[in-house]
């Protein structure tokens, strides 16, 4: 590496730590579920840690809001999708890549989410990058709620399209936009549930707008799925399943417990993306294990809706203990302010045996550095 190139690595890394941003890929042992001695999962403390802060973690950061990723049925439907079809799916889904399992998953996603097709890519990012960028070009106007995750606003950023970033839930500014806009087609993006401060957008509100402005409404369900609307999301709670102005994405290695994402709309969107959307052609199918445990989720979660009333119950729990209002989804969060200060509560509570999500920049803006802690349904109420 050229030493210029080295001391720009060394300089970034300073001023990293100097502004408290530093992050790690620490090794997490133990039981999957949270209930790991902190010992083990930060071996470099073992100095400081007493014997009270060895004691089994309180997971409050993984995004297994079901806790479906431990589950048994999972667990086993990927094992006879391994036995049938391989460790991998060989190829892109253009050229031998889709098995059966893929439409397996794309069909239980439909029934689930009350969409008439899906699309299953490799990541809930990819699935992103696909639609927008296949979407997007110089006569399509993108207008993207700024509070959006990075996976939307980098596939604006190559979708070729203009695009606007609107404040936060701000249904005039967007009507101001729409309204303005010369371009023949335009797009709006949110997120039904957003991730860093866990609010929800007004989807019917936002969807009327758009369709009096003949614009297309793309949602990314990805905390919406298996938490909001019995576990069908948003879009389906919302009255919006099936309407030919709105697409939604969806991550599945949330609350569906495996891996991977998908696209879900109109047909003719399906056959476009298929198509067009070069994270789809360009990319190895998703591996059949992963495919096979996201459909037996699906199955899960639309028998038992309770499963989403656990989440919302323990959400409660946990925002009237931080002394904040109950958010929408499982994500409660709890402004800091500070990153420094930020990752020092995080690392205190990691000591007290509460392991919680903590967001500095440039996972949000500055000033705004928050504690983000997750309900899941799997933890007893008095946990």
């Amino acid at each position: 590496m050229g030493g210029s190139l080295l001391q720009w690595l060394e300089d970034q890394d300073r001023v990293r730590r100097k502004r408290g941003l530093v992050r790690n890929t620490a090794v997490r042992t133990g039981d999957p579920r949270g209930n790991t001695p902190l010992a083990a999962r930060f071996p470099q403390r073992d100095s400081r840690a007493t014997e009270s802060s060895r004691r089994p973690l309180l997971d409050l950061a993984s995004n297994d809001y079901l806790g479906l990723s431990t589950d048994p049925r999972l667990k086993a439907a990927a094992a006879r999708a391994i036995e049938r079809y391989g460790t991998g799916a060989r190829a892109s889904r253009v050229v031998t890549g889709t098995l059966p399992v893929h439409e397996e998953l794309e069909a239980e996603l439909c029934r689930l989410t009350g969409q008439p097709s899906a699309l299953a890519f490799s990541s809930g990012y990819a699935a992103n990058l696909g639609l927008v960028t296949a979407l997007g070009g110089p006569g399509t106007l993108l207008l993207s709620d700024e509070h959006c995750h990075a996976s939307l606003i980098d596939a604006a950023r190559l979708s070729r399209s203009p695009v606007e970033a609107f404040p936060h839930g701000d249904l005039a500014a967007l009507q101001t936009r729409l309204a303005a806009r010369t371009q023949p087609r335009a797009v709006v993006v949110v997120e039904s549930i957003y991730s860093v401060l866990g609010d929800a957008a007004d989807l019917p509100a936002t969807a009327r707008l758009c369709a009096d402005h003949d614009a297309l409404l793309v949602v990314d369900e990805a905390h919406g799925i298996g938490v909001a609307g019995g576990g069908r999301g948003a879009v389906h709670a919302a009255g919006l399943a099936g309407a030919d102005h709105v697409v939604l994405t969806a991550t599945l290695s949330k609350a569906l417990g495996a891996q991977g994402g998908a696209v879900l709309g109109p047909p003719a969107l399906r056959e476009h993306l298929v198509n067009t959307a070069r994270s789809f052609i360009f990319d190895t199918g998703l591996a059949p294990a992963t495919a096979a445990a996201a459909a037996e989720a699906c199955r899960i979660v639309g028998a038992a809706p309770e499963l989403a009333g656990r989440v919302l119950a323990n959400a409660a729990i946990i925002a009237g203990t931080c002394g904040v209002p109950q958010a929408a989804g499982a994500v409660q969060s709890v402004p800091v302010g500070d990153p420094e200060l930020a990752a020092e509560l995080a690392a205190r509570l990691e000591d007290n045996g509460v392991l919680v999500g903590c967001f500095r920049p440039p996972s949000v803006p500055d000033g705004i550095s928050r504690l983000r802690l997750t309900a899941r349904a799997d933890p007893a109420p008095e946990d």
